[in-house]
């Protein structure tokens, strides 16, 4: 899944940066939202998120881009990689600023673990 937001004043810390935190927001948001899109009628919540490394700042007027595809897929977890690049309307130039891998469990309404439906091509992960 490819989606985009723009970095706004609000999302700006005291310096004119983005806030990281504001950026793992829309991370795992987005993450979720393909995990959800990908496997309709399952529950998802987040049990974990890779390295978390900022590459490049961003500022007040960048175009985001976000990728998220899944990566891997146990018996109850799946886990997508995000990529985030910044687009500088003023240049044209798009820089990577961010990547991480993000996991899901399915869990019922209990919050009991629940089993994935048949996967697409992702690879196989150990068993959950």
């Amino acid at each position: 899944m490819e989606t985009y937001t723009v970095v706004r004043p609000e999302h700006l810390n005291h310096y004119g940066h983005l806030f990281g935190g504001c950026l793992l927001k829309w991370v795992d948001e987005i993450a979720w939202i393909a995990a959800s899109r990908d496997n309709p009628g399952c529950r998802f919540v987040t049990v974990g998120m890779d390295r978390v490394e900022f590459h490049q700042g961003a500022h007040s007027g960048m175009v985001l881009r976000f990728e998220a595809v899944e990566s891997c897929r146990g018996r109850t977890s799946l886990t997508y990689s995000v990529r985030v690049f910044a687009d500088d309307l003023e240049t044209g130039v798009e820089e990577s600023i961010f990547s991480t891998c993000i996991t899901f469990v399915r869990l019922d309404e209990s919050g009991r673990k629940l089993p994935l439906p048949s996967g697409s091509g992702s690879q196989v992960c150990r068993e959950d």
